[in-house]
Formats: structure tokens, C-alpha cells, sequence
């Protein structure tokens, strides 16, 4: 009842006009040139949202993967052409998912401010907003104003986005190569609470870890033989499996509870625990409400990577193309 009402609202609301312009990031920065901009996206994401449950983990790692490729720029989004490969051709992004629903939130938006929203700022408040559905308030602050990049090369991506099979010392660097702390590299992995690892990702860890057909010792048994009902083999590539079992389109804190006890599904989970450091942060975070927090912040700091404010960049009519 309650997502019937919001999408009535939704409808009432897609139905007025506006108009739209720029400036630098910041809180509101639609205020005046689109002030009904943020309610559209948020009212569009939720209609989105109320037919896929899956989306909010879909949007969480576009928005992360975006972020890690040349700042939060939208670079993601942009199409390949014939003389370029671009970021969402790349390994690590022919699994993201949510493109249509961005192209479909920056319709709407463009129908009532033509070229002012910037589909970097689109997609940054999606992922909150579709994630924030479950609790109907805003699970994070989004500061706006960023522009979109004009480059997209699939190499980037390959080079800059954080594999699942890194250990520690990759991990690290690759956050702090963000700007990113240790501290937010295990909050953010508490991302992996939702959504979906395909098989092919870990499935090393239960048939072939070191090389010799054996299995991940830092594995918990009990979930190892379980994921072996689900992954067949190491050359399974479709299959999918919940990241948190049992609750994997539920936004809460049991990532951390299943990590402690062995159950991270990803070598680069397991690898949280092999510092004194960040398991003892893991151990924090099991505290549901100390979880919100800090991803709140974590995520305000993952937003803020490598952004184009001011006349920097451009701001896209369609996401998936440049301007011409």
C-alpha cells in the first residue's frame, strides 16, 4: 500500500513543470534552476524499484564503479563507438545492470529541465534513492553539482576498479588511490548486504584455490559445500548466488555477522580479516545503526571522487552519448 501511494504521488508530481541551469557540488544545487529535480528521480527510481527489488544493489555498484573510473563523471553510462571501447564494455561492467532505468529517470528529468541534471548526479542519487526505498527516508546525503565526463575507455575500468579476488594490500591501495581510507573500504563492502556474485567469481575458492583442485581453508566449511550446490564447476558463468543468504534484497548490517564467521563470499571479503585492523572494524559494524552511519559518510566521501564541477566537462542530453 504503502509503494502505491508513493508511485500515485510519483505520477502527481511527474505531471508539473520546471525549469533548469549549473554551479559547484553542494547540497541542492537544483534548488533554482530545477527545483523539482531530485523529487523526480527519487519518484521515478521508486517506480522502478517497486518492480525489480533487485535494483537497489544494480544501482549501489553502477554508482561504485562509475566512481572508481575517473571520478564520479558518468563515464560509466557513455555507449561504445567505433573507434573506442568504452567503461561498460570492460570485464568487471557486462554484468551492471540499470542503464534503461538511468536513461528512463533522465527522460523524465530532461522533459522538464532540458540539459541542467547532470547524469552523474542522476545516478548518485538513484543508488541512494533505490536503496532508501525500504526504509522511505534518505539513507544518505548526496551533495549535487557534478558535470559529466566526456572520456570512456574500457582499459580504465579494467585497471581501477577493485577485483573480488584481491587481497588486502590490493585493496587498500586501490581505495587510497580514491582518497579512500581503510576504514572505508570495510564500510563500503558492507554493500555486498544486497545483491547477487556470479559463480565464476569465487567459484576458484571451492575448486581450485592455490592451484591444486583444493579448496579456500579461510572458507567456512558448512557455506563452502553449500555454494558448491549452487556452483557446479569452475567454469559456471551464469549462475548467481545471493551475497547475503537469505536477505540479499534487504539493506542491513548482516554482511558483517556472516564475514566473521567465515562466510564472505568473495576472496576480497575474506580479506578484511586478515588485518587486525579492519576485522576489528568488521566486528563494529555488526551494530546495525553504527552501520548507517558510517556508510552514510563513506558514501558522501565515494561521491565526492574525482568529480567535474563549474565548467568542467558537460552536462549529457542522453547518458550514453556525448554531446555533439
Amino acid at each position: 500500500m504503502k509503494i502505491r501511494i508513493l508511485l500515485v504521488t510519483c505520477l502527481v508530481l511527474l505531471g508539473i513543470l520546471g525549469v533548469c541551469q549549473g554551479g559547484s557540488l553542494r547540497k541542492n544545487f537544483y534548488r533554482d534552476s530545477c527545483p523539482q529535480a531530485e523529487d523526480i528521480i527519487k519518484c521515478k527510481t521508486q517506480q522502478h524499484v517497486s518492480a525489480n527489488p533487485n535494483l537497489p544493489a544494480k544501482l549501489l555498484r553502477m554508482h561504485f564503479h562509475d566512481c572508481f573510473v575517473r571520478g564520479c563523471d558518468a563515464s560509466v553510462l557513455l555507449n561504445s563507438t567505433a573507434n573506442n571501447a568504452a567503461e561498460r564494455d570492460a570485464i568487471p561492467n557486462l554484468s551492471l545492470f540499470g542503464f534503461d532505468v538511468i536513461d528512463d529517470i533522465k527522460n523524465a528529468v530532461e522533459a522538464k529541465c532540458p540539459k541542467t541534471v547532470s547524469c552523474a548526479d542522476i545516478l548518485a542519487l538513484a543508488a541512494r534513492d533505490a536503496v532508501s526505498v525500504q526504509f522511505n527516508k534518505p539513507m544518505w546525503e548526496v551533495l549535487t553539482g557534478r558535470r559529466d565526463g566526456t572520456v570512456s575507455k574500457s582499459n580504465e575500468a579494467l585497471a581501477n576498479i577493485p577485483a573480488p579476488f584481491f587481497n588486502f594490500t590490493q585493496l587498500k591501495q586501490s581505495f587510497a588511490s580514491k582518497g579512500l581510507t581503510l576504514h572505508d573500504l570495510v564500510v563500503l563492502s558492507g554493500a555486498h548486504t544486497i545483491g547477487v556474485g556470479h559463480c565464476n567469481l569465487f567459484s576458484n575458492r571451492l575448486y581450485n584455490f592455490t592451484g591444486k583442485g583444493d579448496q579456500d581453508p579461510s572458507l567456512n566449511s558448512t557455506y563452502a559445500a553449500f555454494l558448491k550446490t549452487k556452483c557446479r564447476s569452475l567454469s559456471d558463468t551464469t549462475t548467481t548466488v545471493e551475497m547475503d543468504p537469505g536477505s540479499s534484497t534487504n539493506f542491513d548490517s548482516d554482511y558483517y555477522p556472516n564475514l566473521l564467521q567465515n562466510k564472505g563470499l568473495f576472496q576480497s571479503d575474506a580479506a578484511l580479516l586478515t588485518q587486525d585492523q579492519s576485522a576489528d572494524m568488521a566486528k563494529e559494524l555488526v551494530d546495525q545503526s553504527k552501520f548507517f552511519t558510517e556508510f552514510a559518510q563513506s558514501m558522501k566521501r565515494m561521491g565526492a571522487i574525482g568529480v567535474l564541477t563549474g565548467s568542467a566537462g558537460e552536462i549529457r542530453i542522453k547518458c550514453s552519448v556525448v554531446n555533439s
